[in-house]
């Protein structure tokens, strides 16, 4: 038998891909696949190279013609795989020229199926031919090319999908399968708002479905939207489509017949539901075509006041047509003051009676009931909606037993016992949804003026449509009223819930129901919430509030997260509604101070255990609870999920404990410092500060303001940085704590060290070490000898910085502070690069750049990669040296230091320039003289320059 010869194949309806013999081929940077996008695409016709530059680059070419390169890269990559380029990407007069025979490309088998569709002699086999075009496509076509031709052939591309979903929609249309084209044309729409073709499919569809006022929602819906954004009207073909659904004209809208509405047993689906605001994606989720051949069960959750029920009756009233038997409900009173839960005995003899059967002689054991109940609905196709259940227990009896029969069930509770099809939790609505609805509740033409009250108040209605109808309902009332008013009048969270009342309805009644029902654990838990210290929180924290054990508290997080009464907005974070804090934070008033200080006091143990610095006075604050940590990297770890520091002192002070915001914030400068989070630190440090005069723990005086030198030295505003210094070590000096002292000499040392003059910083330094070594503090006299160490490397005696430096490494070993030892490593490292010693340069800072990731020590890790970079690139290692600068830039936050910024973008200039990218390297230098304009950071500034210069001239 003879070989099968590979094939050579590409996908360009998604991200491009290619293939050789079942291999993926290497199609390198997205220029290059821009280039081969502009030859393939257009097979066997010869490309220009001017018109190639023109497709690949338009008005915006390389200076000079870097297509041969570009073209002889591909070829590279297509040899590497065995195949013969040159035959394949051929080289013509004036041009090159891709040869289309034996390669399959995806968008020409999409032509060809689109052909078999659009010929093909019925709608169903057109419908098959359509399916199979649409599902060659991945995604976005071309996705991430840049370039004038990617650009044309992706928008070329697009509008050939759309096509296909029109004349797939049309044949399901001419079909009678209504709702699988309601479905693909509302995606589409979704993607597609302003296309007239597309909403005229959809409104055929609607009407075909029986679903002709939905029709006419699309139309007024479609008609608003082009008049607002484009001040157009609808075309005339959408017009005629429009008056064609207002007759009823099925010929005219090209429907199928369609057979007699089957005989309803009952409709019992409440009428005065509301307007259904926000809710689209959950409505057209539970409304969706079924998998099931059996009875469907659907189940809606959520936070008291979501609008659960308003929803379910609306897909149920949607459903009708689905279900022709009849559409049932049952309120099931699982939260209803004075009321106990229907029974599932009492709730089946209801639903029996609704379907015809005398309850005379019905028995009463439960299981029989449901039996009786399954075999009068066999027949059936039923909608039925569960009205506010408080168990599967309660619901699973009520399930009848026609296929194809749909149930929903609303509950306050997750129902996890439940077997259901679809399970929803309903949170708070959209902003603009929320918005939108308090609008129309109040007259758009009160709204109108107050657009930014209107938000307001939608937010302090936690955006739940039962506060917000109350809100209007207020504002309907009281004409006189503004919408600034009732914000004013919400704006205590004292008179919040009092205020979200309206006759019989009332937000607070809705939570103190749900409340009320839980157990006495989950009730302190719930009332525990409302005086955590941050919005959201984890297992650990709750823990340390309740004193229990972390697997005790998660659980009881897990189940107040099935009774809706907390949210999870992800896996292990926990957050209360802001309705629902407030009602939390009224009933924790009977909580004991104690629950708040557990709190504060997990976040002065984290904060410790996440810093390496040495805090002579820990032992001033309070002991540790239950939760323990790890070490450095654990504690860090936890405090990422924590969220603002910042904000945690702030509730500290607001709640009269400043003594914990000293704490937290005299703690949190290490681990801040080291995440580059330098503006969170400044601010949790100026909070603790406002009040330090009244901590009985008097080093708070000092240490706080010794933390505000810290981050303005780190800010680069050194003036400031040496303002606190020497304002602490006034204090210091005055009170006879000499650790304190020592403390106040290195901060100054370090200052005048970064800002001069280095003589003054030479002398307190040496102090500062001294000292250091006299109160046995080795981490201070480390920082002490590092300090001393870099002045003596900046004044050219690297030997001598050296020695600091091994020293710093030994007190590292001595204090087994592995942090301690990465920064020892990046000084050393750091030195051997500006002697030239490269290699030895290199291996320390692999080292320091390691035990940064270790000790999750952001500004180590950046420091030591970007040098890391500079060393290797010295080697000759051109590409690793690229990788590690684009690591470094990639662990650049907002919140990072200007100097460690404007370092990390000046090494990776002259990194480029080294590699020949000189227009890169060029804007990464005019980002450094940006970001280092006003004369501060002026060696670098000059190095940028340098740099402007050199790749100027290349």
């Amino acid at each position: 038998m003879s070989a099968v010869t590979p094939r050579l194949e590409f996908t360009v309806l998604g991200p491009v891909r290619g293939s050789y013999g079942g291999r993926p081929l290497n199609l390198g940077p997205v220029l290059r696949q821009s280039v081969l996008m502009a030859l393939l695409l257009r097979p066997d016709v010869t490309v220009g190279r001017r018109d190639l530059v023109e497709r690949v680059w338009g008005a915006h070419p390389p200076d000079s013609d870097g297509v041969p390169g570009y073209v002889y890269q591909l070829r590279k990559s297509l040899n590497a795989a065995g195949i013969d380029a040159k035959s394949v990407v051929r080289t013509d007069p004036g041009g090159y020229r891709f040869v289309g025979a034996g390669v399959e490309v995806d968008s020409l088998r999409l032509d060809v199926l689109a052909r078999q569709a659009a010929e093909a002699g019925h709608p169903a086999a057109a419908v098959e031919e359509y399916d199979r075009a649409l599902a060659l496509f991945e995604g976005e076509p071309l996705a991430g090319l840049p370039g004038p031709f990617a650009e044309r052939e992706r928008r070329r591309l697009v509008e050939r999908r759309i096509g296909l979903v029109q004349g797939r929609a049309d044949a399901l249309i001419r079909l009678g399968r209504y709702d699988g084209a309601i479905e693909g044309l509302s995606a589409s729409i979704a993607e597609f708002p302003a296309s007239e073709p597309l909403t005229g499919l959809l409104m055929r569809a609607l009407y075909g479905a029986g679903r002709q006022r939905d029709a006419l929602d699309t139309w007024r819906e479609f008609r608003a939207r082009l008049i607002e954004e484009l001040g157009l009207e609808p075309g005339e073909e959408l017009r005629r489509l429009h008056e064609s659904v207002l007759r009823g004209d099925d010929g005219a809208l090209g429907i199928a017949p369609r057979r007699a509405p089957a005989r309803r047993i009952r409709d019992e689906l409440p009428n005065d539901i509301g307007e259904l605001a926000g809710r689209e994606s959950e409505l057209a989720l539970l409304t969706a075509p079924v998998t099931t051949a059996g009875v469907s069960v659907s189940a809606v959750d959520g936070v008291p006041g979501a609008g659960k029920t308003a929803l379910v009756v609306r897909a149920a009233q949607l459903l009708r047509e689905e279900c022709s038997d009849g559409c049932l409900f049952v309120d099931l009173h699982g939260h209803r003051a004075g009321q106990s839960a229907m029974t599932p005995e009492r709730a089946l003899r209801r639903l029996l009676r609704s379907v015809g059967v005398d309850d005379k002689n019905l028995p009463d054991d439960l299981d029989e009931l449901s039996a009786n109940w399954r075999a009068a609905t066999a027949g059936l196709r039923l909608s039925l909606v569960l009205d506010d259940a408080t168990s599967a227990e309660q619901v699973s009896p009520l399930l009848p037993g026609g296929a194809g029969s749909r149930v929903l069930v609303t509950s306050r509770r997750r129902l996890t016992g439940l077997d259901v099809e679809r399970r929803i939790s309903l949170g708070p609505l959209a902003s603009d949804a929320a918005a939108g609805l308090l609008s129309r509740l109040v007259g758009p033409a009160r709204a109108r003026g107050e657009q930014e009250a209107v938000r307001e108040l939608a937010r302090l209605c936690g955006r739940l449509p039962l506060a917000l109808r109350i809100a209007g309902a207020r504002l309907q009332n009281r004409p006189m009223w503004t919408f600034r008013d009732l914000v004013d009048r919400l704006a205590d969270d004292a008179d919040r819930l009092g205020e979200l009342t309206a006759e019989t309805r009332s937000v607070e009644a809705a939570f103190r129901l749900s409340y009320e029902q839980l157990p006495a654990a989950e009730q302190r838990a719930f009332r525990a919430l409302g005086l955590a210290p941050t919005p959201e929180l984890d297992r650990l924290l709750l823990a340390e509030m309740l004193d229990c054990r972390p697997r005790e508290a998660g659980q009881l997080l897990e189940n107040l997260v099935d009774a809706n009464l907390v949210q999870a907005p992800s896996a292990g974070r926990y957050r209360l509604h802001d309705l629902v804090a407030v009602y939390a934070r009224r009933l924790a008033e009977q909580e004991p101070g104690e629950v708040i200080t557990a709190g504060l006091r997990l976040f002065v143990t984290a904060c410790r255990a996440a810093s390496e610095w040495s805090y002579p006075g820990c032992a001033a604050g309070p002991e540790p609870g239950m939760v323990r940590f790890k070490g450095i990297v654990d504690a860090s770890a936890w405090l990422d999920e924590a969220g603002d520091l910042s904000e945690v002192v702030g509730y500290a002070l607001a709640v009269g404990h400043p003594e914990y915001a000293c704490w937290i914030a005299e703690s949190a400068v290490d681990y801040l410092m080291r995440r580059g989070q330098f503006h969170e630190c400044l601010v949790a440090l100026e909070l603790a500060l406002s009040q330090v005069d009244d901590v009985p723990d008097r080093r708070m005086v000092t240490s706080v303001r010794y933390g505000l030198g810290w981050m303005r030295l780190a800010l680069g505003d050194g003036a400031r940085a040496r303002m606190w210094m020497a304002d602490g070590l006034r204090i210091s000096r005055q009170t006879g704590d000499r650790r304190e002292v020592a403390r106040g000499l290195c901060g100054l040392g370090t200052v005048a060290m970064t800002t001069g003059p280095h003589d003054e910083a030479m002398r307190l330094l040496a102090e500062a070490a001294a000292m250091a070594a006299e109160v046995e503090d080795d981490w201070l006299a480390e920082r002490a000898v590092s300090a001393i160490g870099y002045i003596h490397h900046r004044q050219g005696r690297h030997e001598r910085s050296l020695e600091c430096f091994a020293q710093s490494r030994m007190l590292a070993d001595k204090v087994g502070s592995p942090a301690m030892l990465g920064r020892a490593q990046c000084y050393i490292g750091s030195v051997r690069l500006h002697l030239g010693q490269y290699a030895e340069a290199a291996e320390a800072l692999r080292e320091a750049a390691e035990l940064g990731a270790e000790v999750d020590d952001t500004m180590l890790s950046i420091g030591s990669l970007t040098r890391l970079g500079t060393a290797e690139q010295e080697l000759g290692n051109l590409d690793v040296a690229l990788e590690l600068q684009q690591r470094a830039l990639a662990e650049l936050s907002e919140q990072t230091a200007g100097l460690m910024e404007v370092e990390v973008r000046n090494r990776l200039g002259f990194c480029l320039l080294a590699r020949g990218q000189h227009e890169p390297a060029r804007e990464e230098f005019e980002r450094v003289l940006a970001l280092a304009e006003g004369g501060v950071l002026p060696e670098e500034r000059a190095r940028a320059q340098d740099g402007v210069t050199a790749a100027g001239k290349a």
